[in-house]
């Protein structure tokens, strides 16, 4: 992930400009970074199952182990059946007709909630880690592609109905990502909200404070395949993002933005009357 600040910039800026700048970045939980959890002290059953659980206690560990061991990867159709039958004493909540592939890693499982007729296809992760955040909502007929990955990091996901994830796509949030209705994600898509500060001359990138502003995507977009979305974007709706495009300012609605970085070529509004002049005449 590319660093949006370096070290020269930070040192020029005044006190008063950091201090909006602190106040604009939601810094990222300690709790949740590898750090937290490669430190020593407490025992390793507290520490994994504060990682994948979500919370301590041999009941909610028990649980856990018991559900995704028993039932991730059972194969064909009985592992669905079972799946569906099961699942729904692990997370948060579970509509109907939910189908989950096989070999599904699962995270903090009581802060994630999904809706009617969700497919998760196989080799996926459901990430929902964090201290203070609500973790993932996944709303009615979206579908997610084998090996794509949702990872909290005390943020929060919200996929509205109809959103359609290809394969090897990675969203992670730091704060807060929203994808719209009807939104359309090619594979090996990237949308990651957050970003490391770099600001202390001599600090390792590995301790450097995490912060998130979040990002936003409207409803009917299609975003392209290995396209990239940064940190503090906002995307309008019906909007095409070009393959391999890299978006790191906001997008306006009826866009078709390509490049690196993204901009904008056409307005699919003006392509619209057009094509209605050329009708009329």
């Amino acid at each position: 992930m590319m660093e949006k600040a370096n070290a020269q910039n930070l040192s020029a800026e005044n006190p008063e400009d950091k201090k909006e700048t602190v106040k604009k970045h939601k810094i990222i939980n300690k709790n949740v970074r590898s750090s937290h959890i490669t430190s020593g002290g407490g025992s390793q059953a507290g520490k994994y199952s504060e990682l994948v659980v979500g919370k301590r206690g041999l009941a909610a560990l028990i649980k856990y182990e018991f559900l995704t061991s028993a039932f991730c990867a059972c194969p064909g159709a009985a592992g669905i059946i079972l799946r569906k039958i099961f699942y729904r004493f692990l997370f948060k909540k579970i509509g109907k007709g939910v189908v989950f592939g096989k070999n599904i890693t699962i995270r903090h499982p009581n802060k994630i909630i999904i809706g009617d007729n969700v497919v998760i296809d196989e080799n996926c992760m459901l990430d929902a880690k964090g201290t203070t955040n609500k973790g993932i909502e996944i709303k009615n007929s979206c579908y997610i592609g084998r090996n794509t990955i949702l990872s909290c990091k005390n943020g929060d996901i919200i996929l509205e109905e109809n959103v359609n994830i290809g394969f090897n796509c990675e969203i992670q949030s730091s704060s807060h990502v929203s994808i719209d209705k009807n939104t359309l994600i090619a594979a090996y898509v990237y949308i990651i909200a957050g970003d490391h500060l770099l600001n202390i001359e001599g600090q390792s990138a590995s301790s450097a404070h995490g912060s998130s502003k979040g990002i936003v995507i409207g409803e009917n977009c299609w975003l392209g395949a290995k396209a990239t979305v940064f940190d503090g974007v906002e995307i309008g709706h019906d909007t095409v993002i070009g393959a391999s495009a890299l978006v790191n300012n906001n997008i306006p609605p009826f866009s078709i933005a390509v490049g690196i970085p993204a901009k904008v070529i056409k307005n699919r509004l003006e392509d619209k009357k057009e094509e209605n002049r050329q009708i009329e005449i």
